[in-house]
């Protein structure tokens, strides 16, 4: 059988293509804005068609004592005909207003997974898994931490997509194929959530609403990416096992259809669009032995971030943590950057 047959050759020069394109519209020198509208532009619309947005609308639905953490769970409306479910973990020490996270869970069993619960809401007393109980670990930090159920994980999977297979792992897929239909993206709803997220934060009297940063880990880095990118309100970042190129991680593995932006490698790879982050404080935190973002490529985007940052003379507000690792949170350096730059004055409980 010929080579040639196979697309290979032909998807390896179609990016070279866009190398050249990029770097004929002078991708690495171009306007923050610019490429931010870009940026948008390719993720698609989800206000309603006269440009507005409905009323959040929050509810508490249940409310837990964890001795030094109040656990809520709340809900609220983020486009027309959603509404989105979320933890949010309360600091009982301290005095507010507090600063605040958006806690971004990666691919598995949803929001749950971050807060210390098991799938069937119980505690988990068990061994720490990839996530390692994140949004608890920055909440005993002293910061408010919301996490959000992302759409298509947990208890937002489609009704039709759990009722043919009940162990269904999300329904990632078919959301992102009817958004691509409707000319929108995935990635782009779960932005959009995220900013509404923000919105929600707000509206909270215990929230400091001048000091709002996220975290997230692998599809959560990239919703953690994306939001910073777009909402100018969060000023601190954390990005775990996600920073990379599409070349080398996305397009090199089947990846879920959540990952893929139409259009966006004609104008920015990876780093440049986690660069839209710059001059606020960013960092990037990966396993050595991530199989999913090879280390090579994470090295090269912290370079090019890094390069981003110096040449807006805020090189202190950038850093990073490669750590010996797979594809998952470490935190052994980036929960404790972060309470510094949001200002928390906490100290961890455990850890």
């Amino acid at each position: 059988m010929s080579f040639i047959w196979k697309p290979d050759l032909y998807l390896e020069k179609l990016y070279a293509e866009t190398e050249v394109i990029r770097k004929r519209n002078g991708s690495d020198s171009q306007d923050q804005e610019q490429l931010r509208n870009k940026l948008k532009t390719a993720l698609g619309s989800f206000e309603a068609l006269d440009g507005t947005q409905p009323a959040l609308d929050p509810v508490l639905l249940e409310s837990t004592d964890l001795g030094d953490v109040i656990r809520e769970r709340v809900e609220y409306s983020s486009a027309d005909g959603l509404r989105v479910p979320a933890y949010v973990l309360i600091p009982k020490h301290g005095n507010g207003p507090f600063p605040a996270v958006l806690a971004w869970h990666g691919h598995g069993y949803g929001s749950r997974e971050v807060v210390g619960l098991l799938p069937d809401g119980s505690e988990d007393t068990g061994a720490l898994g990839i996530h390692r109980h994140f949004a608890l670990e920055l909440c005993r930090r002293g910061m408010i931490v919301i996490a959000p159920e992302i759409v298509g994980f947990g208890d937002r999977k489609l009704t039709w997509d759990t009722e043919q297979n009940p162990d269904t792992p999300n329904s990632c897929f078919p959301i992102a194929a009817a958004l691509l239909l409707a000319g929108k993206t995935i990635a782009g709803l779960r932005g959009y959530e995220a900013i509404r997220s923000a919105d929600y934060l707000t509206t909270r009297t215990d929230v400091d609403a001048s000091r709002i940063g996220c975290m997230g880990l692998s599809g959560g880095g990239m919703v953690a990416s994306l939001s910073a990118a777009l909402d100018q309100r969060i000023q601190a970042a954390v990005i775990c096992g996600y920073s990379n190129t599409y070349k080398r991680s996305i397009l090199s593995r089947r990846h879920c259809l959540d990952n893929y932006i139409p259009g966006i490698l004609l104008h920015a790879e990876m780093p440049e669009l986690i660069g839209l982050i710059a001059p606020r404080a960013l960092f990037i935190e990966s396993g050595i032995s991530d199989p999913l973002f090879p280390i090579d490529a994470t090295e090269v985007t912290i370079e090019r971030v890094s390069g981003i940052y110096a040449s807006m003379g805020v090189q202190e507000r950038f850093t990073s943590d490669l750590f010996e690792g797979r594809h998952e949170i470490s935190g052994r350096r980036s929960f404790d950057w972060l309470a510094e730059r949001l200002s928390a004055g906490g100290r961890a409980i455990s850890s």
